[in-house]
């Protein structure tokens, strides 16, 4: 599926304003946990702070990924990101997940009526809207990186991890927003605060499900997947125009960061080809993609005669 030709983006932008958002539903959820004892609104504060330490992490992957290439690292740092978004995807399981599960079980065991219910839906109320915004602006951050693929095609091919972890994030917080307003309200009017506790159960379960997601699209990248399919076909589309080349024999592509792709290919040439025509043909080629496809950083030629 076919995306846009950009160059990489600049992918703070979005950490900082989904951190921002976080940092402020942290205060206001950990006060409306307070004042309404509700076991969901508990884990909500939770779920928030770990979406806080997480798009620290993200920060410093993207800026470790910015580092210049070097002696120890020839190729760059680019695949840190997908390392820390990896990271991300686990403290989600654990911090977010786990523990709301856990504190779940804990006050069905133990009921405890909710109090000052008012608090508790305002903040909530407050807190959708906040994090309904980051969702959104997450949204159309990905139609204008996406091209003409489908949303959907965009999230299960994407190599901007960071993007896909902190949308995930969002996504999973408005959703748990639902649920603990839901579990608040029920346990309230019925008196019985196993629905809150239930809320608390529902909200683990999907940050749970989120975070299995992450972990897998993440995983890919990490142990080097390919790069778009855009690349390979640009490659074979030059290789039809370039009368000095007879065939493409491989080409192999790895994804080696957010916007950095490196390309190993395998061609066959001309046998009347000379030693100063074949490194023209070479470096034509290599300006070609790199034009073509600005995201191409490493180019691996071998022209093969027989």
């Amino acid at each position: 599926m076919e995306t846009k030709n950009t160059a990489p983006h600049d992918s703070s932008q979005h950490i900082i304003q989904s951190l921002i958002v976080n940092l402020l539903i942290v205060f206001a959820k950990g006060f409306a946990a307070f004042m309404t004892k509700s076991g969901a609104m508990l884990a909500e504060t939770i779920h928030s702070f770990a979406d806080c330490a997480n798009q620290v992490l993200l920060l410093v992957g993207v800026k470790q990924a910015r580092r210049p290439a070097d002696a120890k690292h020839p190729f760059g740092y680019g695949m840190a990101v997908y390392f820390w978004s990896f990271m991300v995807a686990m403290l989600l399981f654990t911090i977010g997940g786990m523990f709301s599960i856990y504190e779940g079980i804990h006050k069905y065991n133990h009921p405890e009526p909710v109090e000052q219910i008012g608090w508790g839906i305002a903040i909530l109320l407050f807190s959708i809207v906040l994090e309904g915004y980051a969702a959104y602006s997450n949204v159309v951050e990905m139609r204008k990186r996406k091209g003409n693929a489908s949303l959907f095609s965009y999230l299960k091919n994407t190599k901007e991890s960071d993007l896909i972890v902190v949308f995930g994030e969002n996504s999973a917080a408005v959703l748990g927003l639902i649920l603990a307003l839901a579990a608040l309200l029920a346990s309230y009017y019925t008196g019985d605060g196993r629905f809150d506790a239930i809320g608390s159960l529902a909200i683990g379960i999907v940050l749970i499900l989120v975070a299995i997601f992450l972990s897998v699209e993440v995983k890919s990248l990490l142990i080097g997947e390919s790069a778009d399919p855009i690349v390979q076909t640009t490659i074979e589309d030059l290789v039809a125009q370039n009368e000095s080349i007879e065939r493409l024999l491989s080409c192999r592509t790895i994804q080696q960061g957010p916007g950095e792709v490196l390309v190993c290919l395998r061609v066959k040439c001309n046998a009347n080809l000379n030693t100063t025509s074949l490194s023209k043909l070479i470096n034509d080629f290599e300006a070609q993609l790199k034009s073509a496809r600005p995201e191409v950083k490493w180019i691996y030629f071998e022209p093969d005669m027989g």
